[in-house]
This record gives C-alpha cells, sequence and structure tokens, in this order.
C-alpha cells in the first residue's frame, strides 16, 4: 500500500511539474523569446527553465498537440511558423466553434457572468491606447471570448477553443500586427452580449459569427495588403 501511495504521489507531481513546464515554455512563446520558426534545442531550454529533459519533452509533447511546436526532419522541435492558409483554417474553424459556444451561454450563462461580459465592453472602450495589445493575449477582448466559451457550459467545446483555436491565434499575433477596429468591435461584442442576456441562442450565434466573419475578412486583407 505504502509503495503504491508513492507512486500515485510520484505521478501527481511529474504532472504538476510538467503543466509548470508547459506554463512557462508558452510563456517563453507568446512573449517573442521564441519566435515562429525559430528551432528549440531541448538542453539549453531545459537548463533555462531549470527542470530535467524528461518534464521538458512531455511539455514539449503537449505544446505540440496545441498547434504551437512542430517536430520535423532533421530540425527536430520548433516553433511553428502559421501560413496564411493555416490562419484562414483556423479562422473559420473559430467562427463555427464560437457561434456554438455563443449559442449555449444564451442558454446558460448567469446574470453575474453576462455583467461581466458587459464589463469587458466597458475596458474595451477604454483601451483604445492599443487593441492590437489584447488580443488572444491579456484583455478585454481575450476576456470576452474566454467568457463566452467557458460560459456556454460543454467543457468539450471550451477545452478546443482555449487550448487548440486561441493558442495558435496568440502566437500568429507575434507575425503579424493585428489591429482591430475598435468601434465595430465594441458595437459586434455589445450584439452579442444583448443576445446573450436576452436568451436569444440563434440570435448570438448569428452575431458571433458575423463578428468572426469580419474579423477574419480584416485580418485576411491586411495580410494581401
Amino acid at each position: 500500500m505504502a509503495m503504491m501511495n508513492d507512486t500515485i504521489f510520484q505521478t501527481r507531481e511529474t504532472r504538476v511539474l510538467s503543466d509548470h513546464v508547459v506554463e512557462k515554455l508558452e510563456q517563453l512563446i507568446f512573449s517573442g523569446r521564441y519566435r515562429p520558426g525559430e528551432r528549440l534545442r531541448e538542453q539549453i531550454l531545459a537548463d533555462e527553465l531549470g527542470v530535467s529533459r524528461a518534464p521538458l519533452r512531455e511539455a514539449i509533447r503537449t505544446l505540440e498537440e496545441r498547434g504551437l511546436l512542430e517536430r520535423t526532419p532533421h530540425s527536430g522541435v520548433q516553433v511553428v511558423a502559421l501560413s496564411n492558409e493555416k490562419l484562414s483554417q483556423i479562422l473559420s474553424t473559430r467562427e463555427a466553434l464560437e457561434g456554438m459556444a455563443a449559442r449555449q451561454a444564451a442558454e446558460n450563462m448567469t446574470v453575474s457572468e453576462v455583467n461581466a461580459l458587459k464589463r469587458t465592453v466597458e475596458m474595451l472602450k477604454s483601451n483604445n491606447r492599443n487593441i492590437a495589445e489584447t488580443v488572444f493575449s491579456g484583455g478585454p477582448d481575450n476576456d470576452f471570448h474566454r467568457l463566452i466559451a467557458v460560459g456556454s457550459r460543454n467543457l468539450w467545446l471550451a477545452n478546443i477553443l482555449i487550448k487548440d483555436v486561441y493558442s495558435p491565434l496568440r502566437l500568429y499575433r507575434l507575425q503579424v500586427a493585428m489591429r482591430p477596429d475598435l468601434a465595430d468591435s465594441v458595437k459586434e461584442h455589445t450584439s452579442i452580449i444583448e443576445h446573450i442576456h436576452a436568451r436569444d441562442g440563434d440570435g448570438a450565434e448569428i452575431a458571433m459569427r458575423k463578428h468572426l466573419r469580419h474579423a477574419r475578412e480584416r485580418t485576411l486583407q491586411l495580410l494581401r495588403a
């Protein structure tokens, strides 16, 4: 029994350490310390993070699954460099999934959660210094979309959006200056909230998909320019 308890404790300890390494490695990537397309050297990275290579390799596998890292022949592991085609696919996927999340949020969000959404809009209005800094990172735009994902009460959907969709979009932000139109964003966010508050699932989904379709069009237009 004692040996079994020790094994369980070691497994939990290993998992906690791996999660910590995942978080630290994500921070290094999203801060620009490791740029898209840059190769990661395991020993150097392990020394920088102060961990052995075992939890580092586990963290790398996790970030490969999230689409932030990729392993290529003869080059090892490197930060993903997103192509325009990949970005377009991610944005299309996001539109479909967040539309569903908005529909379910209209059915399931509490009054206090809807009020939290309203506060993100007020914060967005006051953040006219550089809205690009808020997209897919810390800030009211990010909080708005995450709150809806979580408020859908669909754990599978929220997990896919937060881990598998938002993460590569944050990475793409490092490659191109994405500057949403503040007035449009505020107007579209407000419309989504109104439908959620009214428990209008159809309207919430339509408003969210319209909002994200506009965002995709603006982004791709910027790339073409």
